[in-house]
């Protein structure tokens, strides 16, 4: 995603990433305090109030799940953001260059399936499959035109419950992939084509809370 609006969340991320050390992660079904329906989002939206970023986001994302097994939880998750320059450009003074921006941005509407797998108290991997449409605008804020892109995400995380398992948080590490990504503006994909149509070590934080 948009790799240097996640550097304004990385201390909140490590932080309750330690404080999942010390938690316990996962509910036995025979608990009073077990529920299987949970609704979350991205701890990413704060990237929005960052209005000095060049490459904000506007990110906005709802997840709606459902645990069907105390180790097997599927999820939709609805989400929008825009972007200005290559998902593929690595961490460094790249991501932000002045001569590898768009001439303009893309706005993305997507919807993903996600199925996650729990394997050792709350440490999980989860895949993130997303079908979404791309708008491509110009500098001029005028549409140019609509593209469709498969977007994956491969997640290696962690489940921490909070308030008697009422609320949750999960702290992630990620490789994102987008192997599928039609009608893109020439002028857009002439830079796209320097770059990877992956991006590894993506930092996460979901939280929710639980029914």
């Amino acid at each position: 995603m948009i790799h240097t609006a996640m550097k304004h969340i990385r201390l909140s991320l490590f932080v309750l990433a330690l404080f999942g050390q010390v938690a316990n992660a996962q509910t036995s079904p025979t608990d009073s305090t077990y529920r299987r329906f949970f609704v979350g989002s991205s701890l990413f939206m704060l990237a929005n109030l960052n209005t000095s970023d060049p490459n904000r986001p506007d990110f906005v994302q709802l997840n709606l799940g459902y645990r069907i097994t105390p180790k097997d939880v599927v999820a939709v998750e609805v989400k929008t953001w825009k972007y200005a320059w290559p998902l593929g450009i690595p961490h460094g003074k790249a991501s932000l260059a002045p001569e590898e921006k768009y001439p303009g941005y893309v706005r993305s509407f997507g919807v993903a399936f996600a199925y996650q797998r729990f394997w050792w108290k709350g440490a999980y991997t989860a895949v993130h499959a997303m079908n979404a449409l791309q708008q491509y605008v110009g500098n001029d804020n005028s549409k140019i035109q609509n593209g469709y892109q498969l977007f994956m995400t491969y997640r290696l995380g962690y489940h921490v419950p909070l308030f008697r398992n009422r609320f949750f948080i999960e702290p992630s590490i990620a490789m994102t992939h987008w192997p599928i990504n039609t009608n893109v503006p020439e002028s857009f994909a002439r830079l796209e084509r320097k770059w990877n149509n992956y991006f590894l070590f993506e930092p996460g934080l979901h939280f929710g809370i639980k029914f």
